[in-house]
């Protein structure tokens, strides 16, 4: 089998449908992972996350996912926006979620993807994933060595930094692994320094319940009185401790019409936002990923981060 010619095949099909990094691991029991897995689930960091409970010996063995899986092709898609709307002041969204959802847009490209290996190579079996099901994606990225794995928890990359969606192929085709590469992190703290949760206890573990991510996003319930005034007007999900790291100094603008914004999102004041109907939800954010938070949720957000002043 020209296992050298499918690698260099893959690769290229890969930057050939936009994706900025690909690497390549073989697919095994991730044991390194296991006990810091159960660790960090035994604290409670996963909040009322309960999901990330589940199929723990799945998110560990790929080949519980694919059976007789050989690689995990991990992949990486630049996100980073032209303009940073959190810039200009009043309440902000993270960056990825300023255009179409991203599930939608890469889901697409994987298919694609997995399309052209086997017009290439022939039968191959596998699946692709993005975010949806229990992989431990930055773990197989950091074993492709596409990057490391940052005190914020993050994949960390030198020529791009952290304002990207990873994606994975887990197939059943023996390939050529690429190697890990360092920590490049050193003494920086700046991501534990600037949260304002405090939630990144120590480096490299992120106390998923004190995020402010899970508290706009996966929290369903009130948000606990105690983090009010902490979210420095932050509505949905949080790029404080990406915003401070010193490798995104090499972010560089996506090329992902997709992932543009609507063009009056940018305008929105505070008071728009806590007034927003239903019409404009559906407008602003007809297919993106702040959906997840539905109107309702959007709304306690707003709700809770707006000064007292401005609420009566």
């Amino acid at each position: 089998m020209p296992i050298q010619r499918y690698t260099d095949f893959i690769k290229a099909e890969a930057a050939r449908l936009g994706f900025s990094f690909c690497g390549i691991a073989k697919a095994e029991f991730l044991a390194e992972e296991a006990p810091r897995l159960e660790a960090w689930l035994k604290k409670g960091y996963q909040g009322k996350m309960s999901y990330l409970e589940n199929h723990f010996d799945k998110r560990l063995d790929p080949t519980l996912l694919v059976p007789g899986a050989k690689s995990v092709v991990s992949l990486l898609y630049n996100y980073y926006p032209k303009q940073d709307l959190a810039t200009e002041g009043g309440l902000k969204i993270a960056k990825y979620a300023y255009g179409e959802d991203y599930h939608f847009v890469i889901k697409d490209k994987l298919k694609t993807f997995v399309d052209r290996i086997q017009e290439e190579v022939g039968e191959v079996q596998g699946r692709a994933f993005v975010d949806s099901a229990p992989v431990m994606e930055r773990a197989w990225a950091q074993r492709a060595g596409l990057g490391w794995v940052g005190k914020n928890s993050l994949l960390l990359n030198r020529q791009m930094g952290s304002f990207f969606f990873l994606a994975e192929l887990i197939i059943d085709l023996e390939l050529v692994y690429d190697g890990p590469v360092k920590d490049y992190c050193g003494t920086c703290t700046a991501c534990m320094d600037a949260c304002p949760t405090d939630a990144i206890p120590q480096p490299f573990v992120v106390d998923g319940s004190k995020c402010i991510s899970y508290f706009t996003i996966e929290l369903k319930e009130q948000i606990p009185a105690e983090v009010q005034g902490k979210f420095e007007n932050w509505i949905f999900g949080c790029d404080i401790c990406q915003d401070v790291c010193p490798w995104n100094r090499f972010a560089k603008p996506h090329n992902e019409a997709s992932f543009e914004p609507h063009g009056d999102l940018a305008k929105l004041s505070a008071e728009e936002w806590k007034e927003i109907t239903t019409d404009v939800f559906q407008k602003l954010f007809r297919h993106s990923a702040v959906k997840r938070a539905k109107l309702e949720g959007l709304q306690r957000n707003i709700r809770f981060v707006l000064p007292s002043e401005e609420q009566k």
